[in-house]
Order: structure tokens, then sequence, then C-alpha cells
């Protein structure tokens, strides 16, 4: 799943306008930032249980913040690590948000029939394999919203999208053996919601 063509011709205005200055400005442009890292950010955005109708006016919001603080970036760590750091607390508010408006809302915004969108079909070589990755990536996201959130946060960055301890820590503001203990918590939530998962039968219903 990739950006909407709505996200990116908004922010087709943000590339153009005039960037911030300050000290420390990077040599790093934002169109390179969002060419290079916009599948990445849209990416963690579902995987932290944003609804897929919302993703793209959050998807909007983390790069303008990025737009606003690209200066800042010295470069100290890696683009990906700090692009997480921040959609990260973008998501928070935004779940905050919601979760104000709509208390009974719990983990994922979306139903079943929405979790099934989020695979892109044209990376399968077939309809069978299509249907295939639809359905782990379902059932991957239903256990994700299994997981409290910050430790939701330490298994997306580990497991899924491969970041290193030191990148993780560094994303989120704590140390190493921190991130280390709470990865073990999550990857346990996680291996106890698969097997609820199993016990139920593939494809069942809660």
């Amino acid at each position: 799943m990739t950006p909407g063509p709505a996200t990116s011709l908004r922010l087709h205005a943000v590339s153009n306008a005039p960037a911030p200055t300050g000290l420390g400005a990077s040599a790093v442009t934002f169109d390179r930032v969002y060419d290079e890292h916009a599948e990445f950010v849209w990416r963690s955005i579902r995987r932290l249980g944003v609804d897929e109708s919302a993703a793209d006016d959050v998807l909007q919001q983390v790069f303008l913040v990025v737009h606003r603080r690209l200066p800042e970036f010295a470069g100290a760590s890696s683009t990906r690590t700090w692009l997480f750091g921040i959609l990260l607390r973008v998501v928070r508010e935004h779940r905050r948000t919601l979760h104000r408006k709509s208390p009974h809302l719990r983990g994922g915004e979306g139903g079943d029939d929405d979790l099934a969108r989020i695979p892109d079909a044209s990376t399968a070589s077939n309809p069978e394999q299509a249907l295939s990755q639809a359905e782990a990536s379902r059932v991957i996201t239903e256990l994700l919203d299994e997981l409290e959130d910050d430790k939701r946060a330490v298994f997306v960055m580990a497991e899924l999208e491969q970041m290193t301890a030191p990148e993780i820590a560094e994303a989120l503001g704590m140390d190493a053996p921190a991130v280390y203990s709470r990865l073990r918590a999550a990857r346990t939530d996680f291996e106890r919601a698969a097997a609820a998962y199993r016990r139920r039968g593939l494809g069942g219903k809660r």
C-alpha cells in the first residue's frame, strides 16, 4: 500500500514552499526524504494501528513536521530512525484524539474488510498469492492490535522493519536494555495472541 494521490498533491505544495532556515540546516532535501521513505512511513502508520481511511491525513501530518524540522536534522542518526520518532508522536496524538471522540475503540480503528486491503496485490505473482498475502497481513494486524501501544511500536520496529536496538532506543528516547526488555515482553504477548488465534481456527472471529 502506498500513499494516495491526494497526499502527493497536498505535499507538492509543501515541497515547493520555502524551507525553514536555521542553524545546522541539513543538505538533505524534503523531496528526497519523501521519495525514499514515504512507503516506510505509510507502512509504519498502518502497523501502529491507524485506519486506512485516516492514514493519508496522518502521513501528511508527519511530513509537515518533517518539512518544518528538516533543518534541525544533522544526520547524527539514520533518516529512518529520525522519521520513526516523528511518526510515532503524530500517530499517538491521532489515536489519542480519536479515542477521546470514540472511547470504545481499542487497538486498530478499522474492521476486517479494512485489514484485508493492507497488502499491495501488484507484488503478488498470481491471485492465489495475493489472497495469501492479504490473509497474512490481516492476521498480523489483528495480532498487533492485541499489543499495548509501547510494545507494539518496539515490535514493529524490530520484527517488521528490522531496525536495530540502538536505532529503536534513539527513536523512542530510551536505553538499549529497556528496548530489549520491552521487545521480549512484546514477543511474549504476540506469541500468546498468535496461540489464541490458532485455537480459534485460522480466519475465525473473536
